[in-house]
């Protein structure tokens, strides 16, 4: 059975639990990271000091879009790890682009959900609410040409930057119209899996 380790409010630990429900897999979670810690055991495993971490079969694998696209090959079959090359890295490339745009976004989540209110760099909101949707400008622009970042149907592909795309249409900032990426987004929310998982309150 599939071990995830990783506290289930890390967007990255999102991204592999929920891909794990749209696979079928069983699997057991166990809380690392933040408030719960991370003791030598898991260490051992991650020597990184971060989450995710999953042990599959007696395989440990880290980093979470790595995760992904191991468990789309593995059990994913053509459905969600397109054998055609040329076909896989048009997906494939908004799971590397995903990491860009978390670097943007990153200090308006810093600020709006882990730093108490009268602390907070207003400024830095501002910059990374800014950064942040200038690039959905380009998520829109792609979201216009097809439905859905892995192309004609749902698939791995959405998963990165779906996890991200909940927080930005959740964060208390300035956000321009992206009509693409809200229609997207609101058929992510439509998947059970997804609204459980990803779709959960900041913390």
């Amino acid at each position: 059975m599939l071990t995830i380790w990783g506290r289930i409010n890390s967007h990255n630990v999102k991204k592999i639990v929920w891909f794990a429900q749209e696979l079928g897999l069983p699997f057991v979670r166990h809380d690392v990271g933040g408030q719960f810690g991370m003791d030598a055991a898991y260490l051992a495993k991650n020597p990184n000091a971060l989450i995710p971490t999953i042990e599959d079969a007696g395989m440990i694998l880290w980093e979470s879009n790595a995760i992904l696209r191991y468990l789309a090959a593995q059990y994913g079959a053509d459905r969600f790890w397109p054998s055609n090359p040329a076909i896989r890295a048009q997906g494939d490339k908004w799971m590397d682009w995903q990491f860009a745009y978390a670097d943007a976004q990153r200090r308006a989540f810093g600020n709006l959900i882990r730093v108490p209110a009268p602390d907070r760099n207003h400024e830095a909101i501002a910059l990374s609410a800014k950064k942040s949707g200038d690039m959905m400008a380009v998520l829109d622009a792609a979201l216009a040409q097809q439905p859905w970042l892995s192309g004609d149907q749902f698939g791995v592909f959405d998963v990165p930057m779906g996890v991200y795309a909940h927080t930005w249409f959740t964060l208390d900032i300035d956000r321009p119209d992206r009509p693409h990426v809200r229609d997207w987004y609101d058929r992510l929310l439509a998947r059970p899996a997804f609204a459980e998982i990803a779709a959960i309150p900041l913390s």
